[in-house]
């Protein structure tokens, strides 16, 4: 069965949802994106998307055509029309269509375009095996706390990756790691200390990442949102990812080198337990 697709206004397959070549979106990536869990048919920590979501269309002085809670119900109605189990949904909202020119058009009417993916959340190889990773230098723009569609820098870091042979690129900026290519990161001390970067401009505020500092000072974790190098995290105890759409995942390797002792360590299996089951007991 083909996916349904939602693009402004009307429900469509997938394989039929058109938007104009003229979207700022496909000519400036003049647009906004962002990604919601699905489990067990309900949408992950929801509200913390949209309002990064709200945040981010601010930022650039972006309208969403619709409000949040019609947003939810377009989710919702995707996720059902769908079948979807387990997977994502994604959204993206652009400036809309005008005549090619770098200053905002005064009346184009923003596009909205959503869709879903089946994805294996939780019982994933990556997350039972760990992912290795590649360091590369960050080449991204200045507003990284901005969720934009402008995603090149990113896409290049995971393609080096991948011909790495590993899973997902660290980002390397001034000899300190800034992110994943599409995911937070952390490392683990040897006294057991998770230790991921603080928010700023120099990285995306992760959603999962706010959610698990959460779920760590309940559990007695102890985090430290600090600044720390590639050496930090070659010298580790334990290190991970997170994001929307693999929960919290072990990394076993940095560049060919071993974290710890090469597979998934306890205080990271800890907290993505702690995750799955947050994310079961709130998703709506």
């Amino acid at each position: 069965m083909d996916r349904i697709a939602y693009v402004n206004g009307d429900f469509v397959p997938l394989a039929e949802a058109r938007i104009s070549p003229l979207d700022r979106g496909f000519l400036f990536a003049d647009g906004i994106y962002e990604v919601s869990a699905v489990l067990d048919g309900k949408l992950v920590d929801n509200d913390s998307h949209l309002a990064r979501l709200k945040r981010s269309v601010g930022e650039i002085a972006l309208d969403l055509p619709v409000t949040l809670e019609e947003l939810v119900e377009l989710e919702r109605e995707l996720v059902r029309r769908n079948s979807l189990t387990e997977g994502v949904v994604y959204m993206q909202v652009t400036r809309g269509v005008a005549d090619r020119d770098f200053t905002f058009p005064k009346d184009a009417k923003p596009t909205l375009f959503m869709f879903t993916q089946e994805k294996n959340i939780l019982a994933s190889k990556a997350a039972e095996t760990g992912i290795r990773v590649k360091s590369v230098p960050d080449l991204r723009w200045a507003r990284r706390d901005i969720k934009s569609v402008a995603l090149l820098a990113q896409v290049l870091a995971k393609q080096a990756a991948a011909e790495a042979g590993c899973q997902e690129a660290w980002m390397v900026q001034d000899g300190f790691i800034t992110e994943g290519g599409s995911s937070s990161a952390f490392i683990i001390t040897a006294n057991d200390v998770v230790v991921t970067r603080p928010n700023s401009t120099a990285v995306l505020p992760g959603c999962t990442r706010r959610a698990l500092l959460a779920l760590a000072a309940e559990g007695t974790i102890t985090v430290e949102e600090r600044l720390f190098t590639l050496d930090e995290a070659l010298a580790a105890k334990e290190a991970f990812i997170a994001s929307a759409s693999s929960f919290v995942q072990a990394v076993v390797a940095i560049d060919d080198k071993p974290i710890g002792t090469g597979t998934p360590g306890p205080l990271t299996k800890r907290l993505r337990e702690l995750y799955i089951a947050f994310a079961r007991q709130t998703a709506v």
